[in-house]
C-alpha cells in the first residue's frame, strides 16, 4: 500500500469518527435527530400578519421575529426565496407590510430600500395570489382581485373531478380553509399609519386574478371565465347548500388539527385554518384556536444564536433527519446493534402511524402504516420517509427479543403499505395515490407552488432501494413496474430530475444506489450515460453543486457552487455504479475531507432541498419559458419554495465517505 493511500485511509477514518461523534453527541434522549428547516422570510412575515389579524398578543415574540426579517434583507432592499437568489417581489411586499405592522417606520433606511425595490418590480399588483389574499385580509387589496373558491366542493363525492381529494395533501389542507376565507372575505384593516398604499405604482389599479399572461382559449383562460361565473352566482340572494358546505369545511378543519396544533404539519394550511375559524367567530380561547397558536410558540420557533431574533419554521423534519442520520451512521460502519442506532430505531417504531389518513379515501382496504415527516402529522404519512425508515430498520439489529420482533413486524407492515401506495404508472408520489389530475393545476388559485402530487423519480428510487435492501428481486411485480417508471423518466443524456432535492444531481444520486441495491447490471449503457453526466459536471474544486435556478432553466442542470450535500449525492451515485476507484471520485472525497470542520460537520449556506419547484402540476414541464419571459418565475423562483435542511451538510457526507471507505476495502 502506498503512503498516499495510507494517508487517505487515515484521514478518512478520522473524518468518519469525527462526524460519528457529532451525531452521537447531538442525538436527543428519546432517540431522534432534528435540525432546522430553513425556508424564506414569508414565514416570519405571515406569522406577524396572522397574530395581528387574530388579535393575539404575542409579547416579545413579535419584535424578535421582526428582527429576523430585518437581518435577512438583501443589500438592494429585497427579501429572497433562497440563498443567493435575486430579490422576490411578493416576499418583499409581505416582509415590508409585516415590519410596518411590527412598528417600523416607512422612513427608516431599510424600509426605504425595500420600497424602492418593490416599486421598481411593479408593486403590489404584480404579486402572487397568496400575497394578495394576505393584503385583502387587512384591506390593502380588493377582494375582487382574488380567486373565487366556493365551499360547495366540500360536498362533491370523491369520484367528482373537483372534490378536495383530487388535490395534493398540502394543497387540500390549504384549499379547505380558503373556501371559507374566499367566501366570507373577512377584512380587519390596521390603523391607517400601517397601510401600504405607497407600494402601488402611480395610475389606476387593475384587479387581475393571475400575474401570468393567459391566452383566452387556454385551459387557464377558461378557468378565469369560470371564476367570473362563480362570482356572479354567489351574488344571488339565496344559494342552496351553502350552509351545509361551510359546516362541512369547518368539520374537516377541526377534525384534521394535529396534536401539536398544526394542520398537515406545515405552515400554509395552519395559518389559513386559524384565519378561517377566526372569521367564523372562533375566539382566542377556543381550544382549537389556542392550541393552534400555542403550537407556533413551541418547537416551530427557532431563536438566533445571540437570542435577539426568532425564526418561524415552515415545517419540522425530525423523522426525515433521524432516518437519514441513521443511514449515514450505518453507512459509515457503526454496528447495526449500536446503542445509538437501537435508540433511534425504537423511536421510529414508536412513531409508526397506525391509523388511516387521507390516503385511505382512495385506498380504503390497505392496512395503515408509514411515518410522517414531522413529530405530529397522523393524516399524512410520507412515502419518502417511510421507504428510508423501512430500509434503516432492515439494516438494524435489536438486542432484546421483543424489540427484534417489533422491528420485523414493523418492516412487514411498512413494506406492505408502501407496495399498496404504488401509482398506476409504476412510480410513487410523496403522500397520495394517483394524484395527477393535471387540469386542476390551471385554476386561478395556482400561481405558486404545486397543487398535485404525481409520482417522482427520487421517491420511487428510495422505495426501490428499500426493496433491494429487504431482499426483493427484480422479478417482483412492484419492482418491475417501478423500474419501468424510472427508465421512462431518464433524460436523454443520462441524469434524472430531482423533485424533492436540487436537482438533477439529487435525482441521479437517488436512482443509481437504488439500481445497485436491486442488483441491476451497472455496466449497461444507460447507466454509463448517467455516470458520464455526473463526471462531466464535477467542479474544478472536486465537488459537485447545482443551483436552484435549474428548476426554471434546465440548461443550468448540474451547475453551481460545490456543496457538501450535493457532492455526497454524486459520490453515492458513482460509488454505486462501481466508480470508487476512479480518480475523479477520489477528488470528490478529498473535497469533503478538506472542508470538514473540527467538530465533524461541514458548512453549507446553499439551499439544496426543494418543497415546490413552482410548476403547478408538480411535474417537470415539457417546455420551459425563457427566464426573462412574461410567464417565467425567473431566477428568483417566485412560484417555488426552496428549503435548506441544516443537517443535510452532515449526514449525507458521512454516508458518502462511509460508502467510499467500504468500497475501497472490498
Amino acid at each position: 500500500m502506498t503512503l498516499a493511500k495510507q494517508d487517505l485511509e487515515k484521514r478518512l477514518r478520522e473524518a468518519l469518527e469525527r462526524t460519528q461523534r457529532y451525531f452521537f453527541s447531538t442525538q436527543h434522549e428519546e432517540g431522534y435527530w432534528w435540525g432546522e428547516l430553513e425556508s424564506n422570510p414569508t414565514m416570519e412575515a405571515e406569522y406577524i400578519m396572522l397574530t395581528r389579524f387574530m388579535g393575539s398578543d404575542e409579547g416579545e415574540r413579535i419584535p424578535l421575529i421582526a428582527e429576523d426579517i430585518r437581518r435577512r434583507q438583501s443589500p438592494d432592499g429585497s427579501w429572497r426565496m433562497y440563498y443567493g437568489a435575486p430579490g422576490d417581489l411578493s416576499t418583499s411586499v409581505e416582509c415590508y407590510f409585516a415590519l410596518k405592522l411590527a412598528g417600523d417606520s416607512p422612513e427608516a433606511p431599510h424600509m426605504a430600500r425595500a420600497r424602492d425595490f418593490i416599486l421598481r418590480s411593479g408593486g403590489v399588483p404584480k404579486t402572487r395570489v397568496f400575497t394578495k389574499i394576505w393584503l385583502a385580509l387587512f384591506g390593502q387589496w380588493d377582494w375582487k382581485g382574488t380567486p373565487a373558491m366556493p365551499p360547495y366542493m366540500m360536498l362533491l363525492p370523491k369520484w367528482a373531478p373537483f372534490n378536495i381529494y383530487r388535490f395534493a395533501s398540502w394543497a387540500r389542507a390549504t384549499i379547505v380553509p380558503m373556501t371559507i376565507i374566499l367566501t366570507l372575505h373577512p377584512t380587519r384593516p390596521p390603523d391607517e399609519g400601517d397601510w401600504i398604499m405607497e407600494l402601488y405604482p402611480e395610475g389606476p389599479v387593475t384587479y387581475t386574478l393571475s400575474r401570468w399572461n393567459e391566452k383566452p382559449f387556454s385551459l387557464k383562460g377558461m378557468f378565469l371565465v369560470l371564476d367570473k361565473a362563480i362570482r356572479i352566482y354567489r351574488q344571488l340572494p339565496f344559494i342552496p347548500g351553502r350552509k351545509a358546505a361551510m359546516k362541512a369545511a369547518v368539520d374537516w378543519i377541526v377534525s384534521h388539527q394535529e396534536a401539536d396544533g398544526s394542520w398537515a404539519g406545515i405552515q400554509p394550511p395552519w395559518v389559513y385554518s386559524l384565519i378561517a375559524l377566526s372569521a367564523l367567530g372562533y375566539s382566542l380561547d377556543h381550544p382549537v384556536i389556542s392550541r393552534g397558536l400555542e403550537g407556533f410558540r413551541q418547537n416551530w420557533s427557532v431563536p438566533s444564536e445571540d437570542g435577539k431574533a426568532l425564526r418561524v419554521q415552515a415545517c419540522l423534519s425530525p423523522v426525515w433527519d433521524t432516518s437519514l442520520a441513521v443511514r449515514g451512521l450505518l453507512d459509515s460502519g457503526v454496528p447495526p446493534n449500536h446503542s445509538s442506532i437501537e435508540r433511534a430505531g425504537a423511536w421510529l417504531i414508536k412513531n409508526e402511524i397506525r391509523i388511516e389518513g387521507d390516503w385511505a379515501v382512495y385506498n380504503p382496504h390497505l392496512e395503515p402504516s408509514g411515518w410522517a415527516f414531522e413529530f405530529d402529522n397522523v393524516h399524512y404519512p410520507d412515502i419518502d420517509d417511510s421507504a428510508i425508515i423501512a430500509t434503516d430498520l432492515a439494516s438494524m439489529e435489536f438486542e432484546d427479543e421483543a424489540g427484534e420482533r417489533s422491528r420485523l413486524e414493523t418492516i412487514k407492515r411498512s413494506v406492505a403499505w408502501l407496495t399498496g401506495m404504488q401509482c398506476r404508472n409504476g412510480g410513487w408520489a410523496a403522500f397520495d395515490l394517483n394524484n395527477d389530475s393535471r387540469e386542476l393545476a390551471n385554476i386561478p388559485f395556482a400561481d405558486f407552488g404545486e397543487l398535485l402530487d404525481p409520482p417522482s423519480v427520487d421517491v420511487t428510487a428510495h422505495v426501490l432501494e428499500m426493496y433491494g435492501h429487504s431482499g426483493y428481486s427484480l422479478d417482483h411485480p412492484a419492482v418491475r413496474r417501478g423500474l419501468s417508471f424510472v427508465w421512462e423518466q431518464q433524460e436523454h443524456d443520462g441524469p434524472w430530475f430531482g423533485r424533492w432535492g436540487v436537482n438533477y444531481i439529487y435525482g441521479t444520486g437517488a436512482v443509481l444506489p437504488a439500481l445497485a441495491a436491486l442488483g441491476v447490471d451497472m455496466a449497461q449503457p444507460r447507466i454509463r450515460r448517467a455516470v458520464d453526466w455526473l463526471l462531466a459536471y464535477q467542479n474544478e474544486d472536486g465537488g459537485w453543486g447545482e443551483t436552484c435556478v435549474s428548476y426554471a432553466d434546465p440548461t443550468l442542470r448540474g451547475q453551481g457552487d460545490s456543496t457538501p450535500s450535493q457532492t455526497a449525492w454524486a459520490l453515492n451515485a458513482l460509488i454505486a455504479a462501481g466508480e470508487a476507484g476512479n480518480g475523479l471520485v477520489r477528488r470528490g472525497v478529498e473535497f469533503l475531507l478538506e472542508r470538514q470542520l473540527k467538530d465533524g460537520t461541514w458548512e453549507e449556506p446553499q439551499f439544496t432541498g426543494c418543497g415546490f419547484p413552482g410548476y403547478g402540476p408538480g411535474e417537470r414541464p415539457e417546455k420551459f419559458e425563457p427566464l426573462n419571459g412574461p410567464n417565467s418565475q425567473g431566477p428568483e423562483l417566485s412560484a417555488a419554495f426552496m428549503i435548506k435542511y441544516d443537517l443535510y451538510r452532515n449526514y449525507f457526507p458521512l454516508s458518502a465517505l462511509g460508502r467510499y471507505a467500504r468500497a475501497e476495502h472490498r
